[in-house]
């Protein structure tokens, strides 16, 4: 039975319920990452005793779970909902590309969630709405396997692109030092290392590429994946692939 099937124990002497539970945990999480997050801390920011959390919540990893489908609740609002039976969104890509792009500002205002994105999925009510969301948006334009496929790689891209975006704030935050500065106290090592001769496709990249901020990179990498998962979907009767 999983955590969203168990009847809620009744609240006295200190009202409880998991919508408060849950809230207090991530309150917590946001404020010093999944270390910060436990039952007892939980409770005390509660003012509620430590074992009385356990009649509504077994284990960390059901809180885990529990704190992930709420923050989902954030990715939901603006992913276009199919109009009727019968009919295909208007736009798949703009369905998938609002589903990452909320993804990643729902990532960066709960840095937390980074860890724990790309694992199992959780069963509870927002989990299953953003899946539902996704899948929604490609079904019908081709078959089950090759709509998973295209789902499973988008999702790769934008949960590998989220983490490495959030580990390098929160590598800025260890050193204080931002990108830009950690690059200028890096350069003379740099410097030397190429001039050795030995990475000439990295010389290139350092002295030629453009340097473009997160957003445009994240937006840009998106754009091009999805223009791959275009390229497997069958064309629509009568034209090209959207």
């Amino acid at each position: 039975m999983t955590v969203w099937d168990r009847p809620e124990p009744p609240t006295r002497p200190v009202p409880l319920d998991r919508e408060r539970i849950v809230a207090a945990a991530v309150a917590l999480a946001d404020e010093g990452g999944l270390e910060a997050v436990s039952l007892r801390k939980v409770a005390a920011r509660l003012d509620a005793g430590p074992m009385r959390l356990y009649g509504y919540i077994s284990t960390k990893e059901e809180l885990f779970d529990l704190m992930v489908d709420a923050v989902q609740a954030e990715i939901l609002p603006e992913i276009p909902p199919r109009t009727g039976e019968e009919e295909q969104p208007a736009d798949w890509r703009e369905a998938l590309r609002v589903l990452a792009h909320r993804t990643r500002h729902t990532v960066l205002r709960h840095e937390w969630l980074a860890d724990l994105l790309g694992g199992r999925p959780t069963l509870g009510p927002n989990g299953l709405a953003v899946a539902e969301a996704t899948l929604s948006a490609l079904d019908g334009l081709a078959d089950v396997d090759t709509v998973m496929r295209a789902v499973e790689t988008v999702a790769a891209y934008y949960t590998g692109a989220i983490r490495r975006e959030v580990a390098n704030l929160r590598a800025e935050r260890a050193t204080g030092l931002s990108e830009h500065e950690w690059q200028r106290a890096s350069g003379p090592h740099l410097t030397r290392m190429l001039a050795t001769g030995r990475f000439p496709a990295l010389t290139r990249a350092v002295h030629d590429a453009t340097h473009i901020d997160p957003e445009t990179t994240f937006t840009t990498g998106l754009a091009w994946v999805l223009d791959a998962v275009a390229a497997k979907l069958p064309p629509p009767p009568g034209g090209s692939p959207s």
